[in-house]
This record gives structure tokens, C-alpha cells and sequence, in this order.
């Protein structure tokens, strides 16, 4: 008998309007909308209006129909069945890590936003009760380990969401900044220590600057570290039940599990897991085309979230387009029993003024091949876990994930009264 099989595409940074909450961090970040940015700037710079025929079919039109002009003609495709929702994140703030583990089932309400300078003195002392030596750097909220890593807020997410233990490795090893790191974690309420190992000649105090609100951190692209081959990084996250995650249940269950995108890298389990980790759109929705309708895919399109922290509303647009087109292609693919969501981890307005992620609601556009055509608006969903645990209700998982409501992913608003 032949299973079900569903397929998670992640459009990272694809926000369509903010949540309630989201100006409590930043003011204006109570208007972000990453759609309505992406929409009003197409008609404006190219006189068009997006061109979103499968994104449109699948339903993003009915969550937004004061946009729904300017998604472009709806895609014809009689054979497939679908329900779009809304989905809030979750999860505090707005970040792929948690997004991602929140999405598979896992508990991320205990992350805090928490610069360094609010727990300095116990990071201290835990890295000396490791032996290490310890001072700060001239006088500022940031600490030199072992007169070589420096452990700083990172600058390239909201204030507070990570630190960084950051490194050349000409001073030390890789294994060594991450058993620093993995000391800081210990310690940290923060959703992300993230060790980074690389090359430049430069000294890393000298990209040490001030951020946004009051974080102080080491400006890593300035530091040359992104610019020379042989750079390692390390992703150390909150302290989660992976076991109790859609892809390790699913796994357990003897389905074949597929990572693809930054998936591979953020989300933690077993060697059984297919990672196929890849940064170009086009090699990710290749992979996932390649293995869609087998098992269960989680793949994350990360060039889109690029995009919005460089501000570059041409290059989220052409990717969206580029992604739409090839999503009616899997869509066409599939059958009764193979189930595809397209979702988002949160937002990242290219328009809002700042290169942070934006808290916005996003979209839940699930789909099969079906030979009774129709598409509905449901219910909006609490949580990304309840994404998580209604595509383990429709694979019949015999497992609870640690959070989430299974909802019946492609029963609609009306049938569900």
C-alpha cells in the first residue's frame, strides 16, 4: 500500500502582513508587509503587477484579497485541490532558527531576546570555572577568550535574538571555538550562539562597532571573514526535544526525510535524514522537484530572506517569480496522497527601512492532485508547530510532537464546522 507523502517548501522572509505584536521591538515594524512591499513596488518600478499564477491558484489571493490585483491571473489547474490559511509564528521575535524548529513541532516560547551586556557576568564566570582566561574588550560589554575569540552580540539579526562566538583560525582551531561556544550556550537564553571560525589578516577588534539598541557586537562581513575560502560556522540552538520533531518522528516511522536548503544545516536529527543543503534557488527547487512525493521534504528557499536584509526588492521579486513557476511545477506532480504546503518562517519587508526580519503572519498554502477541484480560505493557525503537526496527521505519524495542534490541513473554514 503506498504511503502519503508531503512536502514543505519554506519561502524564507515571505511575510504577508504584520502581526499584532510586531512593533513592540521597532515602531515601524507594526506596518511591515514583505507582499504588500513586493506588490506596490512592482507596479510602481515595472508597471506590471507581480506574476504569481500558482502562489494566486493555491490561495495567497484569498488571504490577501486587497492585493489579489496585483498577484497576477490565477494559474487554471482543475486537477488540484487546495486551502490557504494564515499562520502566526509562534515563537518570540522573528528568526529562521526558530521558525524552523517551531515549524517541526519543537517548544521555542523559552527563547528571550537578551543582549550580552544582560548576562555578561555569567558567561564570565562559566568560561573561567572552564579554565578560561577572560577580559573584556577595552571596557565594552564584549568578552576576549583566551586572548583570541571574541564573544559579542551578532549584529546581523534583531538585537538580542543571537550571539556570536566569532574567531580566525590561525588563533585557534575550529573545535576549540565551539567548545567555547558550547560553554556560552550553556548559559545563554538567546535562541542562537553561532560559532564562526575563518582567514583575514585583519584583527577582529577592529570590526567591533556599536548596533541597534544598544548591542555591541563584531561587524562580521567588515571583518573579512566572509571575503576568504575555509570559513566554518557552527549553529548551537536553544535546548529543544529534536526527538519529538516532525523529521526525526517521521523518520522513526520509516519514512524517508529530505532537508533541503538551509533546512539541511538548521534543522538537528539522525544520519537516516537526506541533507541536501544548497544556497541557489534554482539547486533547491531542482532537488526538491527531484524528490517531492517521496517520504517527507522540508526545504527552505533562503535567497528570498537575503533579499530582504539587502533591501533589494528587483531581487525578491524575480526570485518569488522564479519560485511561483517552479512550485506549479511540483503542484502539477503530485497526486491524491502526496500533500504540498508552501509556507514561511516569518517576514522580511524590503521596504521597512532596516535589514532585520520583520514579525509578520504567513501563508499556508496546502494543495494535492485531486480530481474535485476547489480552493477555500480555513481558519487561521496559532502556531508554525500547527503546520507541523497537521503534515504529521496527514501522513498518519503514530507520534506527538512536543507542540502543535494537527489540523486538517486541506479541510476548509466551512467543512470544518
Amino acid at each position: 500500500m503506498t504511503r502519503r507523502s508531503a512536502t514543505v517548501v519554506v519561502i524564507d522572509g515571505f511575510g504577508i502582513g504584520a502581526m499584532p505584536d510586531a512593533g513592540v521591538l521597532r515602531g515601524s515594524d507594526a506596518h511591515a508587509d514583505t507582499l504588500g512591499a513586493l506588490t506596490t513596488w512592482s507596479r510602481r518600478e515595472r508597471g506590471r503587477s507581480l506574476h504569481l499564477p500558482w502562489l494566486s491558484r493555491l490561495g495567497l489571493g484569498a488571504l490577501r484579497p486587497d492585493l489579489a490585483g496585483d498577484l497576477g491571473v490565477p494559474a487554471i489547474a482543475p486537477g488540484i485541490e487546495a486551502v490557504a490559511r494564515r499562520a502566526a509564528l509562534g515563537y518570540p521575535g522573528a528568526d529562521s532558527f526558530a521558525g524552523h524548529q517551531t515549524l517541526m513541532g519543537a517548544d521555542m516560547s523559552h527563547v528571550t531576546l537578551c543582549l550580552l551586556v544582560e548576562r555578561i557576568v555569567a558567561v564570565e564566570q562559566a568560561l573561567r570555572a572552564d579554565g578560561h582566561m577572560v577580559e573584556r574588550l577595552d571596557g565594552l560589554p564584549l568578552l576576549v577568550v583566551d586572548g583570541a575569540a571574541l564573544v559579542h552580540d551578532n549584529l546581523e539579526a534583531d538585537p538580542g535574538l543571537n550571539w556570536n562566538v566569532s574567531c580566525r583560525l590561525t588563533d585557534l582551531p575550529f573545535e576549540d571555538i565551539v567548545a567555547i561556544a558550547r560553554i556560552v550556550r550553556s548559559v545563554a537564553p538567546v535562541a542562537r550562539v553561532i560559532a564562526v571560525g575563518g582567514h583575514t589578516d585583519r584583527p577582529l577588534a577592529e570590526a567591533v562597532r556599536e548596533g541597534s539598541d544598544g548591542a555591541i557586537g563584531m561587524d562580521t562581513p567588515a571583518s573579512g571573514l566572509y571575503q576568504h575560502d575555509g570559513l566554518q560556522v557552527l549553529h548551537l540552538g536553544a535546548e529543544v526535544d529534536h526527538g519529538r520533531q516532525l523529521h526525526e518522528v517521521a523518520a522513526r516511522d520509516g519514512l524517508d526525510v529530505t532537508l533541503v536548503g538551509k533546512a539541511a544545516d538548521l534543522l538537528i536529527g539522525g544520519p537516516e535524514l537526506r541533507r541536501l543543503p544548497a544556497v541557489e534557488t534554482d539547486r533547491i527547487m531542482d532537488a526538491v522537484a527531484g524528490v517531492a512525493g517521496s517520504g517527507l521534504v522540508v526545504a527552505n528557499v533562503q535567497q528570498t530572506d537575503l533579499a530582504g536584509h539587502s533591501q533589494d526588492p528587483l531581487a525578491y521579486a524575480d526570485l518569488l517569480e522564479y519560485v511561483d513557476e517552479r512550485i506549479g511545477e511540483i503542484a502539477r506532480a503530485g497526486g491524491p496522497d502526496d500533500l504540498l504546503v508552501i509556507t514561511a518562517d516569518h517576514g522580511n519587508d524590503p521596504s521597512i527601512g532596516h535589514p532585520f526580519h520583520t514579525r509578520e503572519w504567513v501563508p499556508v498554502l496546502a494543495a494535492r492532485g485531486t480530481a474535485e477541484p476547489g480552493r477555500s480560505t480555513g481558519r487561521d493557525l496559532a502556531s508554525l508547530a500547527d503546520i507541523g503537526a497537521g503534515v504529521g496527521r496527514w501522513l498518519g505519524l503514530p507520534d506527538v510532537l512536543a507542540v502543535g495542534t494537527p489540523t486538517e490541513l486541506l479541510l476548509s473554514e466551512e467543512n470544518a464546522r
